[in-house]
């Protein structure tokens, strides 16, 4: 049941999608609108504090669990969602394009009054499950569900219902419980002997990069932007640092971290930037940081999922925005393409990017419980992004020299 790259992308022959359909279907299913994160998602101080994920059951053998099987699962994901584009590259390293299916959504209507749909299908359906809305999968799962649908959402092709929207441990569930469907030379993302120190790395950089972006654009106080603000700069100066000494971000091989970090630099380069403000330093301009995106762009799983994608100047004004008048006109592609040659010679493989597993290691010892996020706590005050820790600073890789 696997969907074609082609059929999920198929237009509709003029794209339309109006508000007034966007009613009239969530009319037919009971949709109701799309809760908004500057409403909803703002503590006391006006800081944004980001919902917790609502499908959170892991994949594993414990009662209950969700089990990894083929042709069944599809990831719901968007272009320019990097919490979505996360899964997907994992998926594709490991090989496992024919066994999860996943499609492409879109704004609904006019206004996306309803979230996230399916704008360029027949009647506004996605193909395999009928649906208009992705919210439809969360109220089919859960009638009382009430947030927002988000994405990646891994959802069941057969009853239409959202099954796993935790992008925190989404990525790792394919890497270990999805193993026995690997390609014979699956790279290891997620080696089982330095799990602590990975979950503990991507546990820190949500609060203070992956969700950087969104503190700053959705908060409602100047006191809690300038504390997102500083926090992202403080947080990549580490980074940048660490990368000096490591090709990636726990040495010689690319991880599960690496897919974290390159999807947020992506989108704030070329596109998140433009909702913030002011920027202390362009991603460009970090000595470490460019040539580090550089050397995984040329990675085609990583390439395959970077949209350089900017909307068309239909202004007349003459203060038509960055985006719409300059930066289309930008070749990004040949600019990153550009690799930095010093990255490779940070490593002691310069030709190797991947961890291989060990011959002797059963896809039963790779199976390891996945741990828990602190990020999915109920409680607001849980979700805070000081409770973001390291137990080394991050500019420090734990793991020098041992992965």
């Amino acid at each position: 049941m696997q969907c074609s790259l082609d059929s999920r992308r198929r237009k509709n022959s003029d794209n339309s999608y109006t508000d007034l359909e966007a009613e009239l279907h969530a009319e037919e299913v009971n949709a109701n609108p799309r809760p908004k994160e500057t409403k909803e998602e703002i503590d006391e101080t006006g800081a944004f504090i980001r919902q917790a994920n609502y499908f959170i059951t892991p994949f594993g053998d414990k009662e209950g669990n969700l089990k990894a099987e083929k042709n069944k699962y599809i990831i719901f994901w968007a272009h320019g969602c990097n919490w979505s584009n996360r899964p997907l590259i994992a998926r594709d390293i490991l090989g496992l394009e024919d066994v999860i299916a996943d499609y492409a959504v879109t704004h609904t209507g006019e206004t996306n009054k309803y979230g996230w749909g399916f704008r360029n299908e027949k009647d506004h359906k996605e193909p395999l499950t009928k649906a208009y809305f992705l919210s439809e999968f969360y109220k089919n799962a859960d009638p009382n569900f009430r947030g927002r649908a988000t994405t990646p959402t891994l959802a069941s092709i057969d009853d239409k219902k959202a099954l796993n929207n935790d992008y925190h441990r989404l990525s790792n569930y394919i890497e270990v419980q999805f193993r026995k469907f690997q390609k014979k030379d699956a790279p290891d993302l997620y080696p089982v002997k330095f799990r602590k120190e990975i979950d503990e790395l991507n546990d820190w950089l949500f609060p203070h990069v992956n969700n950087g972006h969104y503190r700053m654009a959705f908060c409602q106080s100047a006191e809690a932007y300038e504390e997102a603000y500083e926090d992202f700069y403080d947080s990549l100066e580490k980074l940048d640092k660490r990368l000096d000494t490591n090709r990636f971000l726990f040495g010689d091989y690319i991880t599960d971290s690496d897919i974290r970090l390159y999807v947020t630099l992506v989108r704030w380069e070329t596109s998140y930037f433009k909702n913030v403000g002011p920027m202390k330093k362009r991603i460009t301009e970090y000595k470490n940081i460019f040539g580090y995106i550089k050397d995984l762009y040329s990675v085609p799983e990583f390439k395959k999922y970077t949209f350089f994608e900017f909307p068309k100047n239909e202004s007349e004004s003459i203060f038509a925005p960055y985006i719409e008048r300059i930066a289309p006109l930008i070749d990004f592609n040949k600019i990153w393409s550009i690799a930095d040659p010093k990255r490779k010679l940070i490593s002691k493989h310069p030709n190797e990017i991947y961890l291989r597993h060990p011959e002797n290691e059963s896809v039963e010892d790779y199976q390891s419980e996945i741990s828990k996020s602190i990020w999915n706590g109920k409680n607001i005050l849980d979700r805070n992004p000081k409770n973001g820790v390291l137990s080394v600073d991050a500019s420090v890789n734990p793991l020098k020299d041992l992965l």
